[in-house]
């Protein structure tokens, strides 16, 4: 009987491609191939690159985590940034309006005390200036009329300004705050204007009716002569 090519390849080899498996070179790792196990040098080499690739998974894991730290702590700033920069505005828009505020009582009641000042220079210049040494038997009268009335309308003003400064009398008022509410205790700070001028009234009426007497009593004496 003839005999083909064919006769001597064993057709269990064959893939189904139809081609023959190739055989493994000699020195190349390959377990499991034609069921050759792997000597100790394949997996000695096998074990130091997967060693390898761990190092440079960690070192990669690293890096990672040193690049989330940072953006971390750039988020943090931020969030810090933000929430100091709203702290500030709030405060420092706060402390410009009351110290705009204070200024503005401040130069209010330098306002006032300048006029206060100048009232009291007034009367003390008038009270200064009585001299009875110069009243002669002719003119004492009215001038005694004079001097009293001078008298009580710096008495007036002397208490319009112990009203107005409580330091007058020992007290203090702190900067800014209107010197004539800083005595809390004062039982006229509930009073109105309308009625701090009808006590004022009530208070000066007999001495304002006084000097009225004795002005018109020198005119008298004087209309006689």
């Amino acid at each position: 009987m003839a005999l083909d090519g064919t006769d001597f390849v064993d057709t269990d080899l064959r893939t189904p491609g139809g081609s023959s498996p190739r055989l493994a070179t000699a020195g190349t790792p390959a377990p499991g191939i034609a069921g050759r196990a792997p000597t100790r040098e394949e997996l000695d080499s096998q074990l130091t690159a997967t060693q390898q690739d761990l190092a440079k998974l960690r070192e990669a894991q690293e890096q990672l985590e040193r690049a989330k730290a940072a953006i971390e702590e750039m988020r943090r700033r931020r969030a810090e940034f933000q929430t100091g920069r709203e702290e500030m505005l709030q405060n420092l828009l706060r402390g410009v309006a009351l110290l705009e505020q204070a200024e503005m009582n401040l130069r209010r009641d330098a306002v006032q005390m300048g006029r206060t000042l100048e009232g009291l220079r007034g009367a003390l210049g008038n009270v200064q200036g009585l001299n009875e040494q110069a009243w002669t038997d002719t003119t004492w009268e009215t001038e005694l009329a004079r001097a009293l009335a001078a008298i009580e309308n710096a008495r007036m003003e002397w208490n319009q300004a112990r009203l107005a400064w409580p330091v007058l009398d020992g007290g203090s008022a702190a900067p800014g705050q209107n010197p004539a509410s800083a005595n809390t205790t004062s039982p006229l700070s509930g009073l109105n204007p309308a009625q701090l001028a009808r006590l004022g009234w009530a208070f000066n009426w007999p001495v304002a009716l006084l000097g009225l007497g004795v002005l018109v009593l020198a005119l008298v004496l004087a209309l006689k002569r």
